[in-house]
């Protein structure tokens, strides 16, 4: 059996992670935690409150249930517990986003990048041989001269 959070919801379960993320305190706490690495209460409180008026005990409440949710791992270190952001929470939202995207979208993207570098390559080459037979702008623009005065 799976375990549960606090209010019944399987942890790292889409429905547990989304329902976390719907507080702008946990996801900002999240965000600090992916740019630091890993981080006490202590500094997490200290960071919170640069933006917002937060006592101790509320990020407490804020990462445990960021923790049951499968987001966030906890380790001890002496007398401290430092957080850390738990991949495993994030893949399962990345996997449940996922069903949402299209996937031959980044393959055709990257099929418009090729075809534009191909384009901009002979453009250059054109460019340096001259040769007006090319479709170079300035040997488009010769063409157009030489029909206009003939």
């Amino acid at each position: 059996m799976t375990p549960s959070a606090a209010g019944g919801t399987p942890v790292g379960t889409p429905d547990a992670v989304f329902a976390a993320l719907g507080d702008p305190v946990r996801r900002r706490l999240l965000m600090l935690l992916h740019e630091v690495g890993e981080a006490p209460v202590g500094g997490l409180v200290a960071a919170v409150r640069a933006t917002t008026t937060i006592s101790q005990p509320a990020v407490s409440q804020h990462l445990r249930v960021l923790r049951e949710a499968g987001l966030v791992r906890v380790r001890p270190d002496g007398t401290r517990r430092l957080y850390a952001v738990e991949p495993a929470g994030i893949d399962a939202a990345r996997a449940w986003l996922a069903a949402f995207t299209d996937p031959f979208a980044q393959p055709l993207d990257a099929l418009g990048t090729e075809i534009a570098r191909g384009r901009r390559e002979r453009r250059r080459a054109d460019e340096v041989s001259g040769s007006p037979a090319t479709g170079s702008r300035a040997a488009g623009a010769a063409r157009r001269d030489a029909r206009r005065a003939g």
